[in-house]
């Protein structure tokens, strides 16, 4: 089970696209915090969101040999449950873990080389430790629930009634 559960190619495949999307997820939060003065929290959560389009469309084409299946209106359920669950462990992870940080000491900055742009080293860390607590989780549960057919979507239109 777990030799098929992390089969390399998988493995890699969803790797590359996870490091796709928290690329845009630094990024994004970064520009928010500093163009648009969102606290770390609220831009971490909009990060998030902006990471969450491109990672549905990615992980589709290129990880789990989904990009054939029929299913993307289930699959994209599925993904948004997932990405919930995610979001929580990304957000409120990183917001734990800084503060908890911030706690034993002063924050940590440096200078970009060449720019006027400051990074704050104990929310980036944090932010990343976030990221990959929820990037296992993202692979597990996207390999064994989202891209697979489990019978939840069915049982949840019924239970909707649609």
């Amino acid at each position: 089970m777990a030799s098929e559960l992390f089969n390399r190619r998988d493995v890699l495949a969803y790797f590359i696209v996870a490091a796709i999307g928290a690329s845009l997820q630094l990024v994004a939060g970064s520009i928010l915090q500093d163009w648009f003065q969102l606290t770390y929290e609220e831009a971490l959560f909009v990060g998030y969101v902006i990471a969450f389009v491109v990672g549905f469309v990615l992980t589709k084409l290129f990880a789990f040999n989904a990009k054939n299946s029929a299913q993307t209106n289930r699959e994209a359920i599925k993904f948004t449950l997932v990405s919930i669950l995610s979001c929580l462990i990304t957000v409120y992870g990183s917001v734990w873990l800084y503060n908890y940080s911030v706690s034993l000491g002063e924050p940590i900055t440096v200078v970009v080389p060449f720019s006027v742009k400051e990074v704050n080293v104990n929310k980036l860390a944090s932010q990343i430790a976030g990221m990959g607590a929820s990037f296992l989780n993202n692979y597990v549960l996207h390999k064994q629930f989202t891209f697979r057919h489990t019978g939840f979507y069915e049982k949840l239109k019924k239970m909707l009634n649609l």
